[in-house]
């Protein structure tokens, strides 16, 4: 049989009906997706892109809203600037490093039952968040709401993949990103809202309720689809991957604490190096690998990966520090500073259902190439800050990251699910979001460490003397802690504004960059490398065969 018919068979298929769609898997043999458990009738895949939409804007809305509460954490709990960083840092360290790992799961027990689980997780640990009353306690739950993030976040472009094709795959995949963008929409507002109300506890109760719902739904309306042979976990390449991730991120958090030339930080990021190289040979080596490196054989899967890096590193990462320029410089209040961010965010919700009739007719290479060029260039409109600027100084900034941000989610999502085969959506999805996650806290982590750098590098050059701490203080609570520092001395508060906006202007330079960098790798997303063109033209060939071969056996005289 014929690949392009082989490919054919093995990929998901339905039936519609009036009321919903019957899901049923066919398969060239048992080796392939199938349903997992009894026969589900009448499942709908709408329902199933409601509960992975509202799981998806859970997960995601914990990073931008938690961004905006940030100072009042800060001041609540008494935490100091790396825990802030960690406070972010925990939760994408706890994704990223286990995305991969629930994909595995998923594979065996079923995209249903582990999406569940992560929800139940989710929702659990963020009650956990709501309730602590310590920053180190904090940061654990947040570490564990990322255990349950990555449950979800792994099965929902699978989830997506298995229940829609052709035309209506698009239009879920738009609904997908505009709920990526949404959830970066009404975090830091909702964030304000809950914080100045409320209390920043509610940033994190607000999760319990949608969490239940999404449950409901999840149970009454989703098909469990898994594969058979998948049989064990990939233990070493989870241990390598994510040990890798977290010393990296660790050295970076403790770099400038602990001085980047010192014994421990030399030997964690030599560590953490060594971990990732035994990562790739563990992973080479495994029969059923949780990160299939021959997916990297394809230029636009190498593409897609590292401009989706660089846009979790250079643009997401970006938004903790602007909430702090915006609360702890500008002394606006968490609903302030969430208003001031809403160009940014209603425009990233907006342009993924806006331009899709454009989107749909050029190249997705493209968007996703263009996209990162106005993020990079929106980042690179903040560069001029000075000690009076006001807040409208950033507004063609919000603008410009908000119409590129919209630009690129959909593209990443197109080309990660496109280049690969149905049956690999599950691995496809779960490496993209581990390029985006792990950039998150990789970039959170070392745009800190520049900026607490750059500032105690500014206040040694005003103020004649090294004050680490001062440092740290102004990175965490801004200018009002430096106040609080120096005990109102005038001086010392004029050098902190002034380091804390040098900081800011060399910070949003180096996140253009970044995000400029992951642009250039747009270019290796050809549309030739595309599943669905290739699979088109194998079933055409094939027919072709078909037809020649009719013809011949026409033209050839029955024996009798």
């Amino acid at each position: 049989m014929s690949e392009g018919r082989l490919a054919l068979r093995a990929t998901l298929r339905r039936r519609d009906k009036t009321e919903g769609e019957e899901a049923y898997v066919v398969g060239t043999s048992t080796s392939d997706l199938q349903v997992a458990g009894p026969p589900v009738r009448h499942a709908r895949p709408w329902w199933t892109l409601v509960a992975v939409c509202g799981a998806t804007f859970m997960l995601l809305v914990d990073v931008t809203i938690v961004q905006v509460a940030l100072p009042t954490i800060q001041h609540s709990l008494h935490a100091s600037f790396a825990d802030l960083e960690w406070v972010i840092s925990a939760y994408a360290v706890g994704l990223s490093a286990l995305i991969l790992t629930q994909g595995s799961l998923a594979d065996r027990f079923g995209r249903k039952w582990i999406f569940m689980a992560g929800v139940a997780v989710f929702t659990l640990a963020s009650l956990a968040c709501g309730l602590a009353n310590t920053a180190t306690t904090l940061i654990t739950a947040r570490a564990v709401q990322g255990v349950g993030g990555a449950a979800m976040f792994a099965t929902s472009l699978a989830l997506i993949g298995q229940e829609f094709h052709g035309a209506k795959r698009s239009t879920a995949i738009a609904a997908w990103s505009a709920t990526v963008g949404g959830a970066v929409a009404v975090g830091p507002l909702l964030g304000g809202v809950l914080t100045s109300d409320l209390g920043w506890q509610w940033i994190f109760y607000v999760n319990v309720p949608l969490g239940v719902l999404t449950l409901v739904v999840s149970a009454l309306r989703m098909v469990n689809v898994g594969d058979p042979n998948a049989k064990q976990l990939d233990w070493p390449g989870l241990v390598t991957f994510s040990g890798a991730l977290f010393l990296l991120v660790f050295a970076l958090t403790r770099g400038n604490d602990d001085g980047w030339g010192s014994r421990s930080i030399v030997t964690q990021l030599t560590a953490a190096g060594l971990l990732l190289v035994l990562f790739v040979v563990v992973e080479l080596l495994q029969r059923r690998p949780m990160f299939d490196l021959s997916l990297f054989r394809k230029p636009a899967f190498i593409g897609v990966s590292l401009a989706t890096f660089g846009i979790g590193a250079g643009m997401f990462a970006m938004l903790p520090y602007l909430t702090l320029y915006l609360q702890n410089y500008l002394g606006l209040s968490p609903l302030q500073g969430g208003l001031r961010m809403l160009p940014t965010t209603l425009l990233a919700f907006i342009v993924p259902l806006a331009s899709r009739p454009v989107t749909e007719r050029v190249p997705a290479g493209w968007s996703l190439g263009v996209g990162l060029v106005v993020c990079a260039v929106g980042l690179w409109l903040f560069h001029g800050m000075t000690l009076d600027s006001p807040w409208s100084r950033l507004l063609p900034g919000f603008v410009a990251v908000g119409f590129g941000i919209g630009l690129a989610n959909p593209a990443i999502a197109k080309i990660a699910l496109g280049v690969v085969p149905p049956e690999r959506s599950g691995m496809a999805s779960g490496i993209s979001n581990t390029f985006r996650i792990a950039g998150l806290a990789t970039g959170v982590a070392a745009l800190g460490a520049v900026f607490e750098q750059r500032i105690a590098r500014s206040l040694h050059t005003l103020t004649g003397r090294q004050q680490p701490a001062l440092a740290r203080a102004v990175a965490a609570g801004g200018t009002r802690a430096a106040r609080a520092a120096s005990g109102g001395n005038g001086g010392v508060v004029v050098a902190a504004r002034h380091a804390f906006v040098t900081s800011m202007n060399e910070l949003v330079l180096v996140g253009a960059a970044t995000v400029f960098v992951g642009a250039l790798f747009s270019v290796l997303v050809r549309r030739k490398d595309f599943y669905s063109r290739r699979l088109a033209a194998g079933a055409r060939q094939e027919a072709e065969r078909a037809r020649a071969a009719r013809s011949r056996a026409e033209l050839v005289p029955e024996r009798v």
